[in-house]
Protein backbone atom coordinates (compact mmCIF):
# COMPACT_ATOMS: atom_id res chain seq x y z
CA UNK A 1 0.00 0.00 0.00
CA UNK A 2 1.27 3.62 -0.14
CA UNK A 3 0.75 6.44 2.12
CA UNK A 4 -1.92 8.33 -0.31
CA UNK A 5 -4.36 5.44 0.96
CA UNK A 6 -6.29 5.97 3.46
CA UNK A 7 -6.09 2.15 4.99
CA UNK A 8 -2.33 2.95 4.64
CA UNK A 9 -0.01 2.54 8.45
CA UNK A 10 2.73 3.84 8.55
CA UNK A 11 4.82 2.21 11.17
CA UNK A 12 7.42 4.95 13.47
CA UNK A 13 9.28 2.75 15.28
CA UNK A 14 9.61 -1.02 16.37
CA UNK A 15 10.19 -2.93 19.39
CA UNK A 16 12.28 -5.54 18.95
CA UNK A 17 10.60 -7.59 15.90
CA UNK A 18 7.01 -5.69 16.43
CA UNK A 19 6.02 -2.72 14.73
CA UNK A 20 4.53 0.52 16.33
CA UNK A 21 1.90 2.38 13.96
CA UNK A 22 1.37 6.10 13.96
CA UNK A 23 -2.21 5.73 15.14
CA UNK A 24 -1.06 2.98 17.96
CA UNK A 25 2.17 6.26 18.98
CA UNK A 26 -1.65 8.47 18.90
CA UNK A 27 -3.45 6.09 20.94
CA UNK A 28 -0.76 5.92 23.74
CA UNK A 29 -0.73 9.33 23.77
CA UNK A 30 -4.42 10.09 24.11
CA UNK A 31 -4.31 7.66 27.09
CA UNK A 32 -1.67 9.26 28.84
CA UNK A 33 -3.15 12.73 28.53
CA UNK A 34 -6.86 11.65 29.33
CA UNK A 35 -5.07 9.88 32.06
CA UNK A 36 -2.79 12.95 33.40
CA UNK A 37 -5.88 15.09 32.92
CA UNK A 38 -8.01 13.08 34.95
CA UNK A 39 -5.80 12.40 38.12
CA UNK A 40 -4.97 16.27 38.17
CA UNK A 41 -8.84 16.78 37.60
CA UNK A 42 -9.45 14.74 40.49
CA UNK A 43 -7.29 15.83 42.86
CA UNK A 44 -8.93 18.12 45.13
CA UNK A 45 -12.35 17.08 45.34
CA UNK A 46 -14.59 19.24 47.85
CA UNK A 47 -18.46 18.62 49.54
CA UNK A 48 -18.38 22.57 47.78
CA UNK A 49 -17.73 22.09 44.25
CA UNK A 50 -15.44 24.38 42.39
CA UNK A 51 -16.17 25.55 38.40
CA UNK A 52 -13.88 22.83 37.92
CA UNK A 53 -15.25 19.80 39.61
CA UNK A 54 -19.37 21.16 38.93
CA UNK A 55 -18.10 21.05 34.99
CA UNK A 56 -16.88 17.03 36.25
CA UNK A 57 -19.94 16.21 37.98
CA UNK A 58 -22.17 17.34 34.89
CA UNK A 59 -20.22 15.29 32.61
CA UNK A 60 -20.30 12.10 34.95
CA UNK A 61 -24.15 12.80 35.78
CA UNK A 62 -24.89 12.76 32.20
CA UNK A 63 -22.98 9.61 31.46
CA UNK A 64 -24.83 8.07 34.29
CA UNK A 65 -28.32 9.60 33.09
CA UNK A 66 -27.77 8.18 29.68
CA UNK A 67 -26.49 4.67 30.80
CA UNK A 68 -29.80 4.31 33.02
CA UNK A 69 -32.17 5.36 30.43
CA UNK A 70 -31.03 2.80 27.83
CA UNK A 71 -30.85 -0.04 30.25
CA UNK A 72 -33.55 0.90 32.61
CA UNK A 73 -31.21 -0.12 36.20
CA UNK A 74 -28.35 1.44 38.09
CA UNK A 75 -25.64 2.60 35.76
CA UNK A 76 -22.76 2.21 38.00
CA UNK A 77 -21.57 -0.97 37.44
CA UNK A 78 -21.00 0.27 33.89
CA UNK A 79 -20.00 3.69 34.38
CA UNK A 80 -16.01 2.90 34.40
CA UNK A 81 -15.90 0.85 31.21
CA UNK A 82 -18.73 2.97 29.08
CA UNK A 83 -17.77 6.56 30.40
CA UNK A 84 -13.93 6.05 29.55
CA UNK A 85 -15.08 4.61 26.27
CA UNK A 86 -17.10 7.37 25.54
CA UNK A 87 -14.29 10.34 26.74
CA UNK A 88 -11.73 8.22 24.63
CA UNK A 89 -13.78 8.20 21.61
CA UNK A 90 -14.40 11.61 21.78
CA UNK A 91 -10.59 12.69 21.98
CA UNK A 92 -9.67 10.03 18.97
CA UNK A 93 -12.40 10.78 16.56
CA UNK A 94 -11.53 14.81 16.90
CA UNK A 95 -8.03 14.48 17.37
CA UNK A 96 -7.46 14.22 13.69
CA UNK A 97 -8.21 17.78 13.06
CA UNK A 98 -4.90 18.65 14.69
CA UNK A 99 -2.37 19.67 12.31
CA UNK A 100 0.06 16.31 11.66
CA UNK A 101 -2.02 14.04 13.72
CA UNK A 102 -4.69 11.16 12.20
CA UNK A 103 -7.00 9.67 14.45
CA UNK A 104 -6.24 6.39 15.81
CA UNK A 105 -10.15 5.65 15.01
CA UNK A 106 -9.56 6.26 11.30
CA UNK A 107 -7.54 3.26 10.81
CA UNK A 108 -9.26 -0.33 11.23
CA UNK A 109 -7.22 -1.62 13.87
CA UNK A 110 -8.71 0.94 16.80
CA UNK A 111 -12.30 0.32 15.82
CA UNK A 112 -11.66 -3.55 15.92
CA UNK A 113 -9.99 -3.26 19.43
CA UNK A 114 -12.73 -1.10 20.61
CA UNK A 115 -15.11 -3.47 19.29
CA UNK A 116 -13.67 -6.27 20.45
CA UNK A 117 -13.64 -4.95 24.16
CA UNK A 118 -17.45 -4.20 23.54
CA UNK A 119 -18.51 -7.91 22.89
CA UNK A 120 -16.13 -9.31 25.10
CA UNK A 121 -17.65 -6.70 27.69
CA UNK A 122 -21.28 -8.60 27.25
CA UNK A 123 -20.20 -11.67 27.84
CA UNK A 124 -18.38 -10.97 31.12
CA UNK A 125 -21.81 -8.62 32.50
CA UNK A 126 -24.27 -11.25 30.76
CA UNK A 127 -22.77 -14.15 32.85
CA UNK A 128 -22.07 -12.20 36.31
CA UNK A 129 -25.79 -10.93 36.25
CA UNK A 130 -27.14 -14.52 34.68
CA UNK A 131 -24.73 -17.41 35.81
CA UNK A 132 -23.31 -19.03 33.08
CA UNK A 133 -25.83 -21.42 32.31
CA UNK A 134 -28.71 -18.94 32.17
CA UNK A 135 -26.34 -16.39 29.78
CA UNK A 136 -25.73 -18.98 27.33
CA UNK A 137 -29.23 -20.23 27.28
CA UNK A 138 -30.81 -17.20 26.71
CA UNK A 139 -29.17 -17.71 23.06
CA UNK A 140 -31.60 -20.71 22.57
CA UNK A 141 -34.63 -18.64 22.98
CA UNK A 142 -37.46 -18.00 22.76
CA UNK A 143 -37.01 -21.54 20.63
CA UNK A 144 -33.64 -23.46 20.23
CA UNK A 145 -33.78 -23.45 16.47
CA UNK A 146 -32.91 -19.52 17.10
CA UNK A 147 -29.29 -20.75 18.43
CA UNK A 148 -27.24 -20.56 15.58
CA UNK A 149 -28.74 -16.83 14.25
CA UNK A 150 -28.77 -15.61 17.73
CA UNK A 151 -24.98 -16.62 17.86
CA UNK A 152 -23.95 -15.26 14.57
CA UNK A 153 -26.17 -11.84 15.55
CA UNK A 154 -23.69 -11.70 18.03
CA UNK A 155 -20.65 -11.61 14.98
CA UNK A 156 -22.30 -9.59 13.30
CA UNK A 157 -23.66 -6.69 14.94
CA UNK A 158 -19.73 -6.19 16.66
CA UNK A 159 -18.77 -6.20 12.82
CA UNK A 160 -21.33 -3.14 12.12
CA UNK A 161 -20.09 -1.63 15.23
CA UNK A 162 -16.44 -1.39 14.10
CA UNK A 163 -16.93 -0.84 10.64
CA UNK A 164 -19.53 2.27 11.47
CA UNK A 165 -17.00 4.10 13.37
CA UNK A 166 -14.62 3.16 10.88
CA UNK A 167 -16.12 3.95 7.68
CA UNK A 168 -17.42 7.62 9.12
CA UNK A 169 -14.29 8.80 10.70
CA UNK A 170 -11.83 7.19 7.89
CA UNK A 171 -13.83 9.09 5.13
CA UNK A 172 -14.55 12.14 6.89
CA UNK A 173 -10.70 12.56 7.64
CA UNK A 174 -10.29 11.47 3.67
CA UNK A 175 -12.44 14.34 2.30
CA UNK A 176 -10.52 17.04 4.15
CA UNK A 177 -7.38 15.59 3.15
CA UNK A 178 -8.69 15.72 -0.43
CA UNK A 179 -10.39 19.19 -0.56
CA UNK A 180 -7.40 20.33 1.54
CA UNK A 181 -5.42 19.17 -1.34
CA UNK A 182 -7.08 20.56 -3.88
CA UNK A 183 -7.97 23.65 -2.41
CA UNK A 184 -6.17 25.01 0.06
CA UNK A 185 -6.48 26.18 4.11
CA UNK A 186 -9.63 28.41 3.49
CA UNK A 187 -12.10 25.66 1.88
CA UNK A 188 -11.72 22.73 4.34
CA UNK A 189 -12.96 24.69 7.41
CA UNK A 190 -16.65 24.02 6.92
CA UNK A 191 -15.60 20.48 6.39
CA UNK A 192 -13.40 20.16 9.72
CA UNK A 193 -16.46 21.55 11.87
CA UNK A 194 -18.79 18.92 9.67
CA UNK A 195 -15.75 16.39 10.62
CA UNK A 196 -16.12 17.51 14.78
CA UNK A 197 -19.74 17.09 14.74
CA UNK A 198 -19.07 13.29 13.09
CA UNK A 199 -17.09 12.91 15.79
CA UNK A 200 -18.75 13.99 18.68
CA UNK A 201 -21.64 11.67 16.95
CA UNK A 202 -20.48 8.87 16.86
CA UNK A 203 -18.40 8.58 19.68
CA UNK A 204 -22.39 8.80 21.51
CA UNK A 205 -23.50 6.36 19.18
CA UNK A 206 -21.07 3.88 19.62
CA UNK A 207 -21.09 4.05 23.47
CA UNK A 208 -24.71 3.77 23.07
CA UNK A 209 -24.95 0.85 21.51
CA UNK A 210 -22.97 -0.57 23.48
CA UNK A 211 -24.86 0.31 26.51
CA UNK A 212 -27.61 -1.34 24.45
CA UNK A 213 -25.61 -4.40 23.88
CA UNK A 214 -24.70 -4.45 27.61
CA UNK A 215 -28.01 -4.11 28.65
CA UNK A 216 -29.63 -6.36 26.64
CA UNK A 217 -27.11 -9.37 28.27
CA UNK A 218 -27.97 -8.43 31.52
CA UNK A 219 -32.08 -8.16 30.71
CA UNK A 220 -32.29 -4.52 30.84
CA UNK A 221 -32.35 -2.58 27.62
CA UNK A 222 -34.39 -3.20 24.88
CA UNK A 223 -34.09 -3.15 20.85
CA UNK A 224 -35.91 -0.12 20.57
CA UNK A 225 -32.47 1.84 21.47
CA UNK A 226 -30.60 0.02 19.21
CA UNK A 227 -32.88 0.25 16.42
CA UNK A 228 -33.35 4.22 16.85
CA UNK A 229 -29.21 4.21 16.15
CA UNK A 230 -28.89 2.08 13.20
Amino acid sequence: MTHGSPLATVVVFYLGPIPVAKPVVTTWVIMLVLAVASWASTRRLGLIPTRRQAMLELLVNAIVTQIEEVIGADARPLVPLLGTLFIFLLAANICGLLPGVQAPTAHIETPAALALIVFSAVHVFGVRARGLIGYLGSFAQPKLIMLPLNVLSEITRTFSLMVRLFGNIMSGEFLIALVLALAGLILPIPLMALELLIGVVQAYIFTVLATVFIGAAVGGATDEHAAALS
